[in-house]
């Protein structure tokens, strides 16, 4: 199954699987965000998304992120419809008591893509 990428932006980074039989594409920031505690934020990607037909895809947290700096996808999971072609953005909010620097190219986020189903 191919999912057709287009990169927006030069700096952006193609989502790509860390490594074999990983479930989420790494999603990566386009953009360097200073996230003050309490604040959520669209970090924006740079890349837009053509899914397979009958799939969707959503956007998951970082575990290490979440762990390590209290900072997670604050709609998780984010739901991206297969019609959507606009840029994948990742809504992030700041749980921790300090500034977290998103920088340009971070792991910011998982892009799981799946079956989606039709209902009557």
């Amino acid at each position: 199954m191919k999912l057709r990428v287009r990169r927006l932006s030069p700096d952006a980074i193609i989502p790509a699987y860390a490594h074999p039989g990983d479930a989420g594409l790494d999603l990566h920031a386009c953009e360097d965000v200073a996230l003050d505690p309490g604040v959520a934020c669209l970090v924006s990607t740079g890349v837009a998304i053509e899914l397979p037909e009958a799939t969707e895809a959503q956007v998951r947290p970082r575990s290490g992120l979440a762990l390590k700096h209290s900072v997670t996808v604050l709609n998780t999971p984010g739901t991206i419809d297969e019609g959507y072609r606009g840029e994948v953005g990742v809504v992030l909010i700041n749980h921790g008591p300090t500034t977290f620097h998103v920088t340009r190219g971070m792991r910011i986020a998982q892009l799981v893509v799946q079956k989606r189903w039709t209902v009557e």
